[in-house]
Order: C-alpha cells, then sequence, then structure tokens
C-alpha cells in the first residue's frame, strides 16, 4: 500500500553554531562548542563566536553526538509475496527522529537477477525517497562467474564494500557451502567484507514442516523450528568457511546466546569476525510469540528469532558493552497486521521483520547507558564509530572532528519518553516495545548541515539524503587481514630431494594391468582382481562347489602347533 509522502521545503546548508554541550567521540568526551558550514564541521572548540547569520543552538547540559549509523535496514523491501510497508521515505523519517542520521540498507534481490541490475533499481528507490544519508551492502543469493564479474563492478564503481550470503531462507535466498566459499574468496580478493545471515536452513525446513504435522501453525512455531543451536552452528560453519577463504566476516543480526559465543571465542582466536546484535534482541525476547494474542505473536515473528530467554537480552548487552559484539543494527523490515495475516494459518507464511530504526537509540541507552554497563563513549563506538570504521567511511561519519560530516544529534541523557505505535514516525501499525520508557531522547538532530529536527518537529523532505560511497580495503578491516595473510600463508619445506630406492608396484595403477601371472583356479571359484600392491583380494571368497581351496597349489605346513599365540586351548595355566 502506498502512503503519502508530505514534503516540508528543504532547509538551506547555512551556517550553525551548537554551544554549551559536552562532545561525545568514541574515545573521548570534552566540552566544546561546534561550528558548522556547508555541511561539514568548520571548527570544534571552546568559547566560539557566532556572526550575524549564524543560527545558534544551545546545547547546555546536554551531550552532542555523532549522528548513529544504522548498519542494518530493509526499506520497502519485496519479502514473502509483499513489500515492506516502511518505505524509503517512511524508514528514513523514523531514522532521523530517532537521531540515526544515516542507514546502510540491503540490496536483495531473487536468485537468478544480476546484482548489478538490483543495485541500480534500488538506487533509484532511495534516491527519490530519502531523508538522510545511505550506503548499501549487496546480497548475493545465487553464484556464477556473472555474479563475480558483477561483484567487482560493484566494487571498483558503485561504491559498494559489503556482500551478504544466506545460509537460510531455502530455495530463496540460502548457498550452500561451496557457493559461500567462492563468494567469500571474491570478497576477499576485492578487499571488501562478508556478511552472513547464520541460520542452518535444511534444518529449519525440516522442523518447519514438524511444526505443521504436529498441528502448530502459530507464531510459535516460528521460534520452535529454529532453535538457536541452529544459529550458532551455522555461525561456526560461516567462521572456518570465511577464516579458509582468509576473508574477514560480519554477522549480522546476532540474536541468541550460542551465536554470540561462537563469535567471542573466534575472536579470541585471532579471527576477523565482527558480530552485530540488533535493537530487537537487546530490547525484548522471544516470549513473545507465546503470547495470547496472535497480532501481537505475529508482529515480533523475524528471522533468527527472539529467544525465548528472558535473560538474553542483558547477555548480549553484556558482550556490546565489553566489544565482545561491536556495532548496532536494526534489522528494520516492517509489515502491518494486514500483511502479518498471510499468515495466519501457516507460521512459515508470515512476513518476518520488526521494527526499530527510530528506537535504536534510545533503547541502547536505556539498557546500555542507563544500565551502568557501558558510557556514552562505548554509545557512540556502538551506534556510529565502529560502524563508519568497519565499513570505511570514518571519519566522514561517526565522528566530531574538523572535516567531517555535520550529521549530529543534541542528546538529553535525562529526558524520557514512551515508545508507542500511536507516536512512532514508522509507517506500520505495530511497535515491538510498546510501553518501553527510555532514557536518552534526541531533541536536535541535524543532517548534512540542515536542522531536521528540533523542539518544532521534523523537518524533512525527500530525496534530500545523498548514497554514500564505502570504499574498500577498510583500514579498521584489512590492517589486520594483512598481517595474518602473511603469517599464516603456507610455507614450502627446503629438504634434499629423496634418492633411495623406490618399490616397484606389482599392479599398473594406470590400467590395473597385472604384471605376473596369476595361477590357474577353478571356474568355479568367484576372482577378484588382486590389490594395487599385488596381493590377494580379502574380499575374494575361497569356496567351490567342488570342495577345492584357492590357495591348493600351495604348500601346506604338516607341523602341529601346541601352544598356538595366546595359549593351549586345554591344559592348566
Amino acid at each position: 500500500m502506498a502512503l503519502p509522502i508530505h514534503n516540508v521545503e528543504l532547509r538551506p546548508q547555512g551556517k550553525l553554531l551548537i554551544k554549551g554541550g559536552k562532545c561525545v567521540n568514541e574515545d573521548r568526551a570534552f566540552e566544546a562548542d561546534v561550528y558548522i558550514e556547508g555541511g561539514v564541521i568548520k571548527e570544534v572548540g571552546q568559547n566560539l563566536t557566532a556572526s550575524s547569520e549564524c543560527k545558534v543552538i544551545d546545547a547546555t547540559g546536554k551531550l552532542i553526538l555523532p549522528g548513529g549509523i544504522d548498519t542494518h535496514t530493509h526499506m520497502q523491501l519485496p519479502f514473502m509475496g509483499t513489500f515492506a510497508i516502511d518505505d524509503f521515505y517512511h524508514g528514513t523519517k523514523a531514522a532521523i527522529a530517532g537521531g540515526t542520521t544515516m542507514i546502510i540498507d540491503f540490496v536483495l534481490d531473487q536468485r537468478g537477477v544480476s546484482p548489478l541490475q538490483a543495485y541500480d533499481k534500488w538506487r533509484a528507490w532511495a534516491d527519490e525517497k530519502v531523508c538522510c544519508d545511505y550506503a548499501f551492502h549487496v546480497g548475493i543469493t545465487w553464484w556464477s562467474e556473472e555474479v563475480a564479474k558483477d561483484m567487482e563492478v560493484l566494487v571498483k564503481e558503485k561504491g559498494i564494500n559489503s556482500f551478504k550470503v544466506f545460509q537460510a531462507y531455502k530455495d530463496v535466498f540460502m548457498l550452500d557451502d561451496g557457493e559461500i566459499l567462492e563468494v567469500f574468496k571474491k570478497t576477499k580478493e576485492l578487499s571488501a567484507i562478508a556478511q552472513v545471515h547464520a541460520e542452518n536452513g535444511h534444518v529449519i525446513d525440516q522442523k518447519s514442516q514438524q511444526m505443521i504435522d504436529l498441528g502448530i501453525t502459530g507464531p510459535e512455531g516460528h521460534a520452535m523450528c529454529r532453535p538457536e543451536e541452529v544459529e550458532g552452528e551455522a555461525t561456526y560453519r560461516a567462521i572456518v568457511l570465511a577464516n579458509q577463504a582468509r576473508c574477514p566476516l560480519y554477522v549480522v543480526h546476532v540474536m541468541s546466546k550460542t551465536a554470540a559465543n561462537v563469535i567471542c571465542e573466534a575472536r579470541r582466536k585471532g579471527h576477523v569476525v565482527f558480530g552485530e546484535p540488533i535493537a530487537a534482541c537487546l530490547g525484548t525476547d522471544g516470549t513473545n510469540y507465546f503470547h495470547k494474542c496472535w497480532r501481537h505473536a505475529a508482529a515480533h515473528v523475524m528471522g533468527p528469532p527472539l529467544r525465548p530467554d528472558p535473560s538474553t537480552p542483558g547477555y548480549l548487552m553484556d558482550l556490546l558493552a565489553n566489544d565482545d559484539l561491536q556495532v548496532t543494527g536494526t534489522d528494520n523490515c516492517t509489515f502491518n497486521v494486514d500483511q502479518k495475516a498471510l499468515g495466519k494459518d501457516d507460521f512459515r507464511k508470515i512476513p518476518n521483520g520488526v521494527n526499530g530504526v527510530e528506537d535504536r537509540m534510545s533503547v541502547i541507552w536505556e539498557k546500555g547507558v542507563q544500565s551502568g554497563k557501558m558510557d556514552a563513549c562505548r554509545f557512540v563506538a556502538v551506534t556510529s564509530s565502529t560502524a563508519a570504521k568497519i565499513f570505511n567511511i570514518y571519519p566522514k561519519k561517526g565522528h566530531i572532528g574538523v572535516g567531517s560530516d555535520a550529521d549530529l544529534v543534541v542528546w538529553d541523557p535525562e529526558a524520557t519518553r514512551t515508545i508507542s505505535a500511536k507516536t512512532h514516525n514508522h509507517a506500520c501499525d505495530f511497535n515491538i516495545f510498546e510501553g518501553m520508557e527510555v532514557h536518552g531522547v534526541p531533541v536536535v538532530v541535524i543532517s548534512g548541515g540542515r536542522v531536521v529536527k528540533d523542539e518544532e518537529g521534523l523537518h524533512l523532505t525527500q530525496g534530500s539524503g545523498q548514497f554514500v560511497p564505502t570504499p574498500p580495503n577498510a583500514p579498521y578491516v584489512y590492517g589486520r587481514v594483512a598481517a595474518r595473510d602473511q603469517a599464516l600463508a603456507p610455507q614450502k619445506v627446503d629438504r634434499e630431494p629423496y634418492t633411495g630406492p623406490v618399490v616397484e608396484l606389482a599392479v599398473k595403477v594406470d590400467n590395473v594391468k597385472v604384471t605376473e601371472a596369476a595361477p590357474a583356479l577353478s571356474p568355479d571359484i568367484v576372482h577378484r582382481a588382486p590389490t594395487r600392491s599385488g596381493g590377494r583380494n580379502m574380499q575374494e571368497s575361497s569356496f567351490a562347489l567342488s570342495g577345492e581351496q584357492i590357495d591348493d597349489s600351495k604348500p601346506r605346513n604338516q607341523s602341529r602347533v601346541t601352544n598356538p599365540p595366546g595359549g593351549k586351548s586345554h591344559g592348566l595355566w
């Protein structure tokens, strides 16, 4: 369903001065004013003065943060027979409202569609609607030499540095291990980053049918056919494949303790792997699938599912706070209840996806900073800076410094709000964080040097956002990869050549031709060819109806063995 788009006149990139606030970067927090001109930060320092034409924003008692970067969205995604209801306008509008000034969306088309053609389609959708800057990851849903060539063009000419594969969604997006390995090898060759949706698609396919056979057709079946060990196994397998290709790996939507622990263990072993929990798994849990209201339960259906263990969100937040997990996205892919109702009689047909792009910053502040698990600097790292480093757009994005883009948020850490579908800016009719009170509210949002949110509300124009190319060979990623490649490169052992004797085989291996004449044997005995070394094949029968033995021609030992190995069969020991 197409929703109306309301334009507000685009505010010019004038001169702005943010005064009195505390700037927060991922490495330090400091008192400073920020002067902006032409969409770029021109000066950061104390006691800056404003000219007469400069707009002054009072940030006294507030924090000045880099605008959030949501690493994982699916705006207007065609999926499971319908389209995500948040298109690139409504989705980026919701992002701005929550303090996110850049999204990284996924180009994700069907098998057989050229990734290059899919990229052009998604660019056309996004460019005319986005209200904030954006970039793309590209999903690889099939494999061929043509796909490999498209990947090369996408990296070298189209500003793409990340490619996603699926181990789930059998017969739709899923690749087998051999194809995934080829994608990882090509990704490494291009100095790009591999991403993976980690779930065992074969297990899910069988267990989902098992649920239906048992008469379990509701949303709880979605959770029960995708237990967390299915995510953990696929995560481990993806890390192994990436390591064999020497390719850095980014695991999207880490939803379970099991998968998170696999990532942590791999990082401790030196693997270059990054983990991305999302707002949904940090702010709520999978007990919602067992809610008595079908609408409520179905609204939480996503893949991988939220985990029924209510301690999972806190566990994942602990890992995020301590850099065992690195960045946060949302997997924002929203559907209204009438779209979710496509699966009212079969959970397999419920479109997978939830909201999050508007509430991510506040949910993480509430569950991370307000709870005392992380400080404001770590908050900046997990909501913007680390993402900018991984995808090679730092310090243009994710940083407050001279020359950085003027994507900033004046953040009130003490203010509170209650999340609700009645007041959110999404196009969808349900919010998985309904009723949650959160601390941390963006009071002013600046995107590209323009004030796009203030006390008067939102000031947005569709198409005002810009596509941000993500160059390959990110130093934050490939600085380690290059050193590991050199350290782990296979080494030949230099040794003197062997000059000793070599046994002559009785059988030529190439055509299995016997070089010695075999003894004549009775036609009653079925014969097998000798072994490669010319010996008797022990699978060959030595029995004949005539009573003849295969070795009758050989002399027999006439002596009786009185003390066989193991001792006599009679007498005293």
